[in-house]
């Protein structure tokens, strides 16, 4: 890490008042930006149960990652492990980088993101825009090891958002997403949700939920909605289940792993929900359809996840709310999730999933 050996070389109070801005700078962009919107969905076939959305893709750089970035620089520059010359680095698939290289450019540090050579060319384009460096690797399961070593090359430090995502937020509160959202439920009709829906990446987010209910004593659960081709509800099922065969993969960034994360914490949730990708790329299609903009993929995954419990709920004949995650926009996936060539090429049979869950928000 480059913060120890900036002590040899600067005056500690000088290294402090640096420290001391950067923390400040963080939380001034903090306070310009107002909290994200919670979009109600009305759901006409299924009277009585309500579907909200919390819109992540307003953050100033437009996704759910931006609440992790913040917190992850934070914890680490209040543990003594970035400095005014350090070089940060972080293994993502996209959203968790462009966010990060917001951050570094923001304190001028020198910003490096090692990614997936498959990630999105929008989402390489926006980690380039804040001034972030791309690595590119083509087996994405050497990004830990790649991420390592260029630390270690460069004097740098790994921000390591699989290790670090559920401990660098304060999930009893301090404007958490688990606070807001309950926060922004409380004049509703049933402002206490049956359920809370999330994907999982490094179960940073799933964790912050889940801590956050049970502490505040809420009778909601939490369920996690995950790709199949993904370790984390073969973990969830089955303790032992640690990571996935060579070659397993899914294509929807940003969720599933094929190791069980540091950051990942079953005990929080009570239910998993595999999701074929086809059925989040539909799902994603006719949500996008509903609401007149485009969503990213993972939302799509949620939105599955999502239908099964209000079909649940209406079976049953109960009444309530159920919140999900608006994870990102969909301009970011143009070339891939938008472009039915590039579905068809990769065998997607996602139409009639889309014109089915169109069906879901009209009478």
């Amino acid at each position: 890490m480059g913060w120890p050996s900036m002590l040899t070389r600067r005056d500690t109070a000088a290294i402090r008042a640096w420290r001391a801005d950067a923390i400040h700078r963080i939380e001034a962009d903090f306070n310009r930006s107002a909290d994200t919107h919670l979009i109600r969905v009305e759901l006409p076939r299924y009277p009585g149960i309500t579907l909200y959305l919390k819109d992540e893709s307003s953050h100033p750089t437009g996704s759910l990652k931006h609440r992790l970035a913040r917190s992850l620089f934070l914890y680490a520059l209040c543990n003594g492990w970035i400095g005014p010359d350090t070089c940060v680095i972080e293994s993502s698939s996209g959203s968790t980088a462009v966010s990060e290289a917001y951050f570094a450019r923001m304190l001028g540090l020198r910003f490096i993101a090692v990614v997936p050579a498959s990630t999105a060319a929008p989402k390489l384009d926006a980690i380039r825009f804040h001034g972030g460096e791309i690595h590119a690797v083509d087996d994405p399961r050497t990004v830990y090891d790649v991420s390592n070593a260029l630390a270690a090359e460069t004097g740098g430090h790994y921000l390591d958002q699989f290790t670090y995502a559920e401990r660098a937020t304060d999930w009893r509160g301090n404007n958490n997403i688990a606070e807001s959202i309950f926060a922004q439920m409380s004049a509703e009709e049933y402002p206490i949700p049956r359920w809370v829906v999330c994907g999982a990446g490094t179960g940073g987010t799933s964790a912050t939920i889940g801590r956050f209910i049970a502490y505040q004593r809420h009778a909601t659960q939490l369920c996690v909605a995950d790709p199949v081709h993904s370790v984390f509800h073969r973990h969830f099922a089955d303790r032992s289940a640690s990571s996935l065969p060579e070659g397993c993969a899914s294509c929807i960034e940003g969720i599933g792993r094929p190791r069980v994360e540091p950051s990942f914490i079953p005990s929080v949730i009570d239910r998993m929900i595999a999701v074929e990708d086809a059925a989040s790329i539909g799902a994603m299609r006719a949500l996008s359809a509903r609401l007149g903009r485009r969503v990213g993929g993972s939302t799509g995954t949620n939105l599955v996840a999502v239908a099964r419990l209000v079909k649940e709920m209406a079976r049953q004949g109960q009444a309530g709310s159920i919140v999900t995650i608006l994870c990102d926009g969909g301009e970011r996936y143009e070339c891939t999730y938008y472009d039915d060539a590039w579905l068809d090429a990769r065998g997607l049979d996602w139409r009639a999933h889309e014109a089915a869950f169109r069906a879901l928000f009209v009478a």
